[in-house]
């Protein structure tokens, strides 16, 4: 399919700046899989902190980014926008960071859904930047209705 900029993405997923961590969807295969891109900036708000004088993005917000790009695969997949359902993340394993991600790194975020049993997906994802892996994980998330 299409790529989707950041309102359609938005109607997918209930997160908001400054926890929206996808911006733009380029491709994706409906039950199968996705590509995403998140643009790290300097402005932001996590750098202030994580850490001064040396801005490294937080693995955990790596993570979060690979489980957001799983929701909006949900919500595409069974064409149910996030005012019908939210996804939540219930687990990640074998989660390993292999470089820092700075500002002005475009992170690459790939998803591909391994299984589906009931509501309950498991899913493999790459973050890579410039083409070389950043994090790997396994991410178990589940849908739920309002």
């Amino acid at each position: 399919m299409s790529a989707l900029g950041i309102e359609k993405i938005m109607e997918h997923l209930p997160h908001r700046y400054p926890f929206l961590l996808v911006d733009r969807v380029e491709s994706y295969v409906a039950n199968s899989n996705l590509v995403a891109v998140k643009n790290v900036t300097a402005s932001e708000n996590y750098f202030e902190g994580h850490f001064p004088g040396q801005p490294i993005m937080p693995g955990v917000l790596i993570i979060e980014s690979l489980a957001q790009a799983t929701g909006i695969l949900i919500s595409l997949s069974e064409n149910n926008p996030k005012k019908d359902g939210v996804y939540y993340l219930l687990g990640v394993n074998n989660a390993r960071f292999k470089r820092i991600v700075v500002p002005g790194d475009m992170l690459t975020l790939e998803v591909t859904m391994v299984r589906k049993i009931r509501d309950v997906y498991k899913f493999s994802g790459v973050a890579s930047v410039a083409g070389e892996e950043v994090a790997t994980a396994e991410i178990l998330t589940t849908g739920r209705n309002k």
